[in-house]
């Protein structure tokens, strides 16, 4: 069901669970099956605008992620879109342990999504640009969901923009500047930003923990810089200060020198850090050889802190905050997200995520952290899209209609703004330890936050970088306005 106006799926009551996103990052296998990777049989055009009929159908490639520092998601990538169109488009999913072998029969008011290929990316922009043209020139793609990182991201926008009969779909890239900077008017986002994500955190950190200075540690590449340029944003307009920025490559794997370039813990009141794949626990670790002792109270991170880091750092990670990500977090449980994570565990006996370390585990992990949500998101939106066509594929119909949906989701509404950039509810959540175990607990909802964060950003910004934004105060509104939550139950 399409809906017009907002319905934050959150407001409903919960029941309290703990939480756990364990963010190993495993690399999984990017073969595809011959199911996946066959070649379309190219159909009629007359009738329709921009080479797609209704015959035809919708030529679907998946850009997935199997190399690199999140190349152990690959599975998970594919499995939100199955999942997405076996719940909205009738599809019989292939395999009961692996989504990477496609579906049958999906189709929407009588037209087909057919997969012609899976995409492997590894991170960085020239592999997934040499992805999207196989899928698209070779497989004849006419749709494309993904990709999931951010330089990926900048990649396949700007490719879009250069293909206008090309729709493309966001799976989960995190980067600004797709919507913002690029403005392809076939490129859709249905998910937030990572500025988006960092959302009332630095008010919690200043105004409620006391913060007035920060060191801030970012990966150095398009998703780390949007990632901390929104952590920035709130904490600085709230009046707290930055005194040092520290960017580490993406993929480092030792970290020493850039831990050594932070001040030292009597010299800051915190560390904000935005280190994600697998450089999260290394990167801490270096903090804990070169700094001392580790603890929750003065250190939080965006969507990669997680209660796994417990494993190699102890309990003392108690107490740290952790920004949101598309999902909320796992303590928020209503009707309709257990009814989803339910439907993963349905479709699936067992997957193959990089939330349970690349190795099998139950479907409905990966269906409740952010990669395989966002994922979904898009498939759910292709069909709904569809489904108000009356099936019609062609891009002079599907794009303007993907443009004005609002799609009621599990984890909330989501609409888009006039970039065609998700419009969201971010969760922040703190790790608690509990029984002597970490686990994540929700802490406030941060509703309705857009792209331009505020007035922060907008298309006459520069993009997100290590000099940008500048540590500023200003009015941002969801000071004093984030929902608490109190056991996984939101206060409104």
């Amino acid at each position: 069901m399409i809906s017009r106006s907002r319905n934050p799926r959150w407001l409903l009551p919960a029941a309290l669970m703990s939480a756990s996103a364990l963010l190993a990052t495993s690399c999984s296998s990017g073969d595809t099956t011959d199911e996946a990777a066959s070649t379309p049989t190219q159909g009629s055009n007359e009738g329709t605008s921009g080479g797609a009929s209704k015959e035809e159908g919708i030529k679907l490639g998946v850009l997935g992620e199997c190399k690199g520092p999140f190349g152990g998601f690959h599975e998970d990538t594919v499995s939100g879109v199955a999942l997405a169109l076996k719940e909205y488009a009738g599809a019989t999913i292939n395999s009961k342990t692996t989504s990477l072998k496609g579906w049958e029969g999906a189709e929407v008011n009588g037209t087909p999504i057919e997969l012609v290929g899976i995409g492997c990316g590894d991170d960085t922009a020239d592999t997934i640009s040499d992805e999207i043209r196989q899928l698209v020139e070779q497989e004849g793609a006419n749709v494309v969901i993904g990709p999931l990182s951010g330089d990926e991201g900048i990649a396949v926008a700007e490719y879009a923009k250069s293909h206008p009969e090309l729709t493309v779909l966001s799976g989960i890239a995190g980067s600004q500047e797709p919507t913002l900077q690029v403005q392809a008017p076939n490129f859709f986002r249905f998910h937030g930003d990572g500025a988006i994500w960092n959302a009332g955190m630095g008010d919690i950190l200043h105004n409620q923990e006391g913060w007035d200075t920060v060191a801030v540690i970012a990966d150095d590449y398009s998703f780390g810089h949007t990632s901390a340029a929104g952590f920035i944003a709130d904490f600085c307009g709230v009046g707290g200060e930055v005194t040092s920025r520290v960017f580490p490559p993406l993929g480092t794997t030792d970290y020493s020198s850039f831990v050594q370039q932070l001040p030292d813990p009597d010299e800051v009141d915190g560390y904000f850090w935005v280190v994600g794949g697998t450089g999260t626990q290394a990167a801490l670790e270096a903090f804990v050889n070169a700094k001392g002792e580790l603890t929750g109270d003065q250190h939080a991170g965006n969507l990669f802190f997680n209660p796994s880091l417990a494993q190699a750092l102890g309990t003392d990670i108690a107490g740290a905050y952790v920004g949101g990500f598309a999902v909320l977090p796992g303590d928020i449980q209503t009707p309709e997200v257990k009814e989803y994570l339910a439907s993963a565990d349905d479709t699936w006996t067992t997957l193959a995520s990089g939330i349970t370390g690349g190795e099998p585990g139950e479907p409905s992990a990966a269906a409740s952290f952010g990669f395989m949500y966002g994922y979904y998101s898009a498939g759910v939106a292709l069909a709904q899209a569809l489904e108000e066509t009356g099936g019609d594929p062609a891009p002079d119909v599907l794009q303007p209609t993907l443009a004005e949906l609002t799609l009621e989701l599990p984890y909330g509404d989501i609409s888009l703004d006039e970039n065609r950039s998700g419009i969201v509810d971010v969760g922040l959540s703190q790790l608690v330890e509990e029984n002597g175990e970490i686990v994540q607990k929700a802490v406030a909802i941060i509703p309705d936050v857009d792209q331009t964060f505020g007035g922060t950003f907008s298309t006459d910004t520069p993009a997100p970088g290590r000099d940008f934004p500048p540590c500023e105060e200003r009015d941002l509104p969801w000071v004093g306005n984030a929902i608490p939550v109190e056991n996984g139950v939101p206060q409104e």
